[in-house]
């Protein structure tokens, strides 16, 4: 059943990544835009669908990864993802530099650009703090890992940043591929944190005994 199962799953994931880049693709809006602003655009639009692959690789979903895999794999995305936000950011700086500095100084009027910088700064952060995991511990890591992960995706993340656009994506394809971000986000953080629940009393318990005896 799971080997049945497992090309479907990946047509979903790439159905799911793909339609909303090809209907972006041939939006209209796109007529006037000059080659710098569309490369960013799209830079955005494949952020947030990696955004949706982190936590199913994370939490197992994709079929034919052994967790290792799985693990190097979100690595190397995480890579991405950083690679696309300078790409983004860069892209739009050149093409208007005052809505950047407006949007980085957190004096916008338009209600999408705080949540895109902080977003932003809570990936670049967790890019930089995963040199120091080692160093960290893996429960430090993962707490703050989690908690960061919830800057960018619920609290006040991606989702809310492409949602509030009126760009090239189409709505509801858009708004498909953000709730399936924050569903994925929100069950894998919810897995993470209960299996903390359930070592930290192990840990205790064992602590106990071996002082006892």
């Amino acid at each position: 059943m799971r080997l049945a199962t497992s090309p479907l799953i990946w047509a979903v994931l790439a159905t799911v990544l793909g339609v909303p880049i090809v209907l972006a693709a041939f939006s209209p809006q796109l007529e006037w835009r000059d080659p710098i602003y569309i490369t960013a655009g799209f830079a955005g639009i494949f952020t947030l669908g990696l955004l949706l692959v982190q936590p199913a690789l994370i939490a197992g979903f994709l079929p034919g990864l052994s967790a290792y895999r799985a693990r190097r794999v979100h690595h190397w995305i995480g890579g991405a993802v950083v690679l696309l936000i300078i790409v983004h950011v860069a892209g739009l700086w050149i093409t208007s530099p005052p809505d950047m500095i407006d949007a980085l100084t957190f004096t916008s009027p338009t209600p999408f650009s705080p949540f895109g910088v902080i977003a932003m700064w809570a990936i670049f952060a967790v890019a930089v703090l995963a040199f120091f995991r080692r160093r960290l511990g893996l429960r430090t890591w993962r707490i703050v890992h989690m908690s960061l992960a919830a800057v960018i995706v619920i609290v006040i993340g991606s989702a809310a940043h492409a949602m509030l656009i009126e760009g090239t994506m189409e709505t509801m394809s858009k708004a498909a591929l953000c709730a399936l971000v924050l569903a994925a986000a929100v069950k894998v953080m919810a897995e993470v944190w209960a299996r903390q629940k359930k070592t930290r009393p192990m840990r205790s318990s064992s602590g106990g005994t071996s002082s006892s005896s």
